[in-house]
């Protein structure tokens, strides 16, 4: 971080806040509609499955009139549906995420994210609330629908980091984008509370109030976001970061290094001038050109274990709590909230500790070694709600943290780093390409996650995102070891210097 906080942030402008707060709350309502699957399994699985009858009752026949709903035999068979729709979804996400990436490189990012936006919002209202209100219970309809739900999310996520990563430079990106991160924890904080108050009425509602909601944010998106700084005529030519584009003389910045230039390139070409005689647009990085630059699959394949981990808690932490300890389906979302609260704050803290010290691996590999011991602490939970919840704060926190950074600093890092000759058109390929990757191993750690508990228990689940998470450790120790040398190399010449 600079020495002079003040100082950093004068830089800046209202264009710059108005950046922050569209690309961060457009993943919140994204996030918030994300989480209404998971706050309401309870409820869905109750509806998919035969109502429990007194043996005293008389039998209704036939009964397909009387439960003709009834998808699954039993909550066992309807639990194991549920986490098949979750593969399913990451499934689709990560191929989205590998092409939405390329896409978002190369056409205007307001355009991709406000189909995203919109579109989800749509198939979402369809497959929770227009179903429901239609008496329409067929399981291809909700994997085809989950299907083009994940395909649609996935324009997202790429675009607003390659959005942030155009308005915010290198500097402080450790804070900043850790602190930006917290979106996605947010939005689930937002969409329990939204579920969990309509939920009274029926899970329809809950996705019903989502859905209006992320819809409304995609349209002010269209029309107030603005992708870069050269939209509005800045530069990055003077010190303070900022000036008046000379439409004259002025060319992209090329620059290898991106503490120089400050990171204030324009990201596509349809923001530069058409009639400037010999203008040249940087070429796109190819997906192949991108997934092979230093350090793009190593962080790639941690993220991998890691938001297998982080997923499970995102989409079976309510149900988990309330089969687990008989807590109102309600009670469990709220108590949920707090493992997002641990992310937020852990994010923001270590990309803000990353900062101070220039590297970041080193900070993510003692988060995570601590994280194997909280989870190992949390699944022997005691039946208290108070200690759940601080538990739950302390694993959000060592295990959120690290995924924050991974998927937006370090993609952006990884999309800017010098390694590129000739081209700063990888943002969104790269941040493509780590979130794609990870989200393929969280979409087959959903169904495992339903089969090791329907086998062996939750204990045994726990044990499982405990092996994940040293997985991510040890995908990234080449990083870290080469870090750690530079970081003592840098001290030994400090003391020789004294």
């Amino acid at each position: 971080m600079p020495p002079s906080c003040c100082g950093y942030l004068s830089q800046y402008t209202h264009h710059h806040l108005v950046a922050f707060l569209l690309t961060f709350f457009s993943y919140v309502f994204l996030h918030a509609s994300r989480k209404t699957f998971s706050n309401v399994k309870v409820s869905i699985s109750a509806q998919w499955t035969p109502s429990p009858r007194n043996g005293s009752a008389p039998a209704l026949l036939p009964s397909e009139t009387w439960e003709k709903n009834r998808l699954f035999a039993d909550e066992q068979q309807a639990t194991l549906f549920l986490g098949a729709l979750d593969s399913i979804f990451l499934f689709s996400y990560a191929v989205g995420l590998y092409l939405s990436g390329v896409i978002g490189d190369r056409v205007n990012l307001r355009y991709v994210l406000c189909f995203g936006l919109c579109g989800s919002a749509a198939v979402n209202f369809v497959f929770g609330t227009l179903t429901e209100w239609l008496h329409i219970y067929n399981v291809y309809l909700y994997c085809s629908l989950w299907v083009l739900n994940g395909l649609l999310q996935s324009t997202v996520w790429p675009c607003v980091v390659a959005v942030m990563a155009n308005w915010f430079g290198k500097t402080g990106r450790g804070f900043l984008f850790g602190l930006w991160s917290a979106c996605a924890s947010v939005g689930n904080i937002f969409g329990a509370f939204l579920a969990s108050s309509v939920l009274k009425y029926g899970y329809e509602y809950a996705f019903l109030v989502t859905s209006v909601v992320q819809f409304a944010g995609g349209i002010v998106l269209f029309f107030g976001l603005l992708t870069s700084p050269h939209e509005v005529g800045l530069s990055s030519d003077c010190p303070t970061g900022l000036s008046p584009v000379d439409t004259e003389t002025h060319r992209p910045l090329m620059s290898d290094e991106e503490a120089e230039e400050d990171a204030y390139e324009p990201h596509y070409r349809s923001v530069r001038r058409q009639d400037e005689p010999g203008q040249e647009s940087p070429k796109a990085v190819g997906f192949f050109q991108a997934f092979w630059l230093p350090g793009v699959l190593p962080y790639s394949l941690a993220y991998a274990c890691l938001k297998l981990v982080n997923y499970s808690f995102f989409f079976w932490l309510p149900f988990y709590l309330s089969n687990n300890y008989g807590w109102k389906e309600v009670e469990a979302d709220r108590l949920a909230m707090w493992y997002d609260v641990g992310g937020i704050i852990g994010g923001t803290v270590q990309g803000l500790v990353t900062d101070i010290m220039g590297k970041r691996s080193p900070v993510l590999a003692l988060s995570l070694t601590l994280a194997m011991a909280s989870l190992v602490g949390y699944s022997h939970s005691p039946d208290d709600k108070t200690a759940n919840a601080v538990l739950l704060a302390i694993t959000g926190f060592l295990i959120g943290g690290p995924s924050n950074m991974i998927s937006s600093a370090i993609s952006a890092d990884l999309g800017r780093q010098d390694a590129i000759r000739g081209s700063r058109e990888a943002l969104a390929t790269v941040t493509g390409i780590v979130d794609g990757t990870g989200s393929i191993g969280a979409a087959g750690g959903q169904y495992l996650v339903s089969l090791i508990e329907s086998k062996l228990g939750w204990i045994a689940v726990f044990y499982f995102f405990v092996v994940m998470t040293g997985g991510s450790i040890l995908f990234i120790s080449p990083l870290i070891a080469t870090e750690v040398r530079a970081m003592w190399r840098e001290r030994q010449m400090r003391h020789h210097q004294l």
